[in-house]
């Protein structure tokens, strides 16, 4: 993973190391470092073009609030300036903790504020819907592939990267489980009914026969190819839009709508928070939204003062 070229004669030096201490240290995806790479990019960026090079250590609070003002005046979201204020947090945070600086430029950065968005899910009828569309389609690869696909994200909560690089000795029929490598590399345990590890069984054996030398991953594309993301995105999308008319549909839909419809049905927050794969409590909170929303729309079909 290499900078852009004009950031090697002046930043290079503090950066690389910095990418580097997130891949291999903190165990971050490349998804995650390229974020913080392109967040950083544009900083010393417009640090360059408005000031000319600065030193590490000459950089202060002033430098970023010029930049995060200029952000705010592209009307860039408060929700994309605060994740560029974290990606700085963080980068200066490890230049003082590796010497490079005394004290950090960010002490007395402030983030905007942002409003509380809820996650969107999809109505239990509507899922129903959508489970009984997928067993009336004609049995062909996609249809296989979006069946699979959307039965193992409403059954599990899984990340759209978790079921993609999903391997086949990661299912444990005998116990009725799949290890899933999460964020982090943390391994957590999800639970199958016997329904899913029929059909699951069912998929493997259709794949065997069809792609006898697919190797070890779990979802193939029709042509016997490890399953993309974009190919599981606008599979999903496809079938959401037959019994959805949410804005948003996308796999991760699926997996807002496994923890809402669980904490709706009574579910305990700690255990929704382990199935998730959530770092912390506050996480997994927003879901609880939901159920206060449904609770109450009871209240006042059912209350005789609502």
């Amino acid at each position: 993973m290499q900078l852009l070229y004009f950031m090697k004669a002046a930043y290079s030096v503090e950066i690389q190391p910095f990418l580097d201490y997130l891949r291999f240290e903190k165990r971050y995806s490349v998804h995650t470092i390229i974020s913080y790479q392109s967040d950083l990019t544009d900083f010393f960026t417009y640090l360059n073009s408005q000031f000319g090079v600065v030193a590490i250590k000459d950089i202060n609070s002033g430098f970023i609030r010029s930049w995060l003002a200029q952000l705010k005046e592209e009307d860039l979201a408060s929700r994309s300036i605060n994740r560029k204020i974290s990606g700085l947090r963080s980068f200066f945070k490890y230049l003082l903790k590796t010497g490079v600086i005394d004290a950090t430029p960010m002490h007395n950065i402030i983030t905007p504020k942002i409003g509380k968005r809820l996650p969107v899910f999809i109505k239990e009828e509507d899922t129903q819907k959508l489970i009984e569309s997928l067993n009336r389609s004609t049995e062909n690869w996609k249809t296989l592939n979006a069946k699979m696909l959307i039965t193992l994200f409403y059954a599990t909560g899984m990340r759209l990267s978790e079921l993609i690089s999903l391997k086949e000795k990661q299912i444990d029929f005998g116990r009725s489980q799949i290890r899933v490598l999460g964020k982090g590399n943390k391994e957590r345990s999800l639970p199958l009914n016997k329904e899913i590890c029929d059909s699951i069984k069912e998929y493997q054996a259709l794949k065997k026969k069809e792609f006898p030398e697919s190797g070890s991953w779990l979802l193939l594309t029709e042509k016997g190819k490890k399953m993309y993301p974009k190919y599981a995105y606008l599979l999903v999308k496809k079938y959401l839009n037959e019994v959805s008319t949410l804005d948003k549909k996308s796999p991760h839909v699926l997996r807002h709508t496994f923890a809402t419809h669980l904490m709706n049905n009574g579910a305990d927050l700690n255990a929704v928070k382990e199935l998730l794969g959530h770092s912390s409590l506050a996480a997994t909170q927003v879901y609880t939204h939901n159920t206060i929303e449904k609770l109450k729309e009871v209240y006042k079909k059912a209350h005789p003062r609502a």
